[in-house]
């Protein structure tokens, strides 16, 4: 089987489902939205395929930043077309898981790319979902201070997700422009938060064009479910997981045991192996296939990363969930 296999099938094969579904409504969104879900959660009981490191993702991830504008664009001029409402509202809810599992974690390995291409493609597509900022914020701000008090985006011990939805919003935007005035000398909107401003409004814009007034809508409800999504995986990921501060000033180094990881292999080829996310944070450049899993260093999830999520939901049920478990790996770290 060729490596990429089944990255390609379990990202792509949404997107056509979506895309079908703009044109056609009735099963195809149903299908889209029954494939990300139900399908995924029950291949992921069974045995998937072994991973093969070598592979470096760079061309299907290039291939997916592109996609997203045309499914993006192509789910926006249908909320002006002639499907039911009920159509409507199933492509919105179909994308924004899309946009906000998938094409987000495709993002966000573009960001990270030493290739300039890839990296503005990434920021384009964060853009186009009015989440620009999270290419300053996550990059400049959360891979170095993740795991404390200094990153909005690091869940603490006992909050639950409502809580924490506005604040890493809000202070990730804050953190990110504060970290961008720093690299700028101190400019007071420097360049990347004028391209992040101006490219919402051109993206809103864009979505009047197509569809007037329901485009804008429908751009909105999918770029709201998404940035959830997003912020979602971020608070399962970095949940309770604190670094230690050290008498002298600082933390410890970002290790192993600050991230929480899913074994899970359908979800992790549709999120392309964003639950691996400790050897993500040990080596922000790698490729996705080439990211590893060690279930003795690395703190492992009871369920699958979009589970925990859905899980995530209901605050009490999560911190009952999760409080002995962030003990003990609070303890081994």
């Amino acid at each position: 089987m060729p490596a990429l296999l089944p990255f390609a099938v379990a990202t792509l094969g949404p997107a056509g489902l979506l895309l079908a579904a703009c044109f056609m409504g009735g099963v195809w969104a149903v299908a889209g939205i029954v494939l990300m879900t139900v399908v995924v959660f029950l291949a992921d009981r069974m045995p998937g395929p072994s991973q093969r490191p070598e592979a470096a993702g760079h061309r299907l991830s290039e291939l997916l930043g592109v996609v997203h504008f045309v499914l993006l664009g192509t789910a926006v001029w249908a909320m002006g077309g002639p499907l039911a409402v009920l159509d409507k509202v199933l492509i919105v809810v179909g994308c924004g898981l899309y946009f906000g599992q998938i094409s987000n974690s495709n993002a966000h390995e573009l960001i990270h790319r030493a290739d300039r291409w890839a990296f503005r493609l990434g920021a384009a597509n964060y853009i186009s979902v009015l989440f620009g900022h999270h290419t300053s914020a996550h990059r400049l701000v959360h891979h170095v201070h993740a795991a404390t008090p200094q990153d909005p985006a690091t869940a603490r011990r006992g909050e639950g997700f409502w809580a924490y939805l506005p604040r890493t919003w809000i202070g990730s935007f804050r953190a990110g422009l504060r970290a961008e005035r720093h690299r700028r000398g101190g400019v007071r909107w420097p360049a990347p938060y004028v391209a992040y401003t101006g490219g919402a409004v051109l993206s809103l814009g864009v979505a009047y064009a197509l569809a007037g007034r329901a485009g804008v809508l429908g751009l909105v409800g999918i770029a709201v479910y998404a940035q959830i999504q997003l912020m979602l995986s971020d608070y399962v990921q970095h949940y309770g997981l604190e670094r230690d501060a050290r008498a002298g000033g600082g933390y410890d180094p970002m290790g192993p045991a600050h991230s929480w990881n899913a074994p899970h292999w359908c979800s992790a080829a549709m999120m392309l192996n964003a639950p691996r996310h400790s050897a993500h944070h040990t080596r922000p450049a790698r490729a996705f296939p080439q990211l590893d899993l060690d279930a003795e260093t690395m703190p492992m999830l009871p369920h699958s990363l979009p589970v925990m999520a859905v899980i995530a939901l209901v605050p009490p049920v999560w911190k009952r969930m999760m409080a002995p478990r962030v003990a003990q790996w609070r303890v081994a770290a």
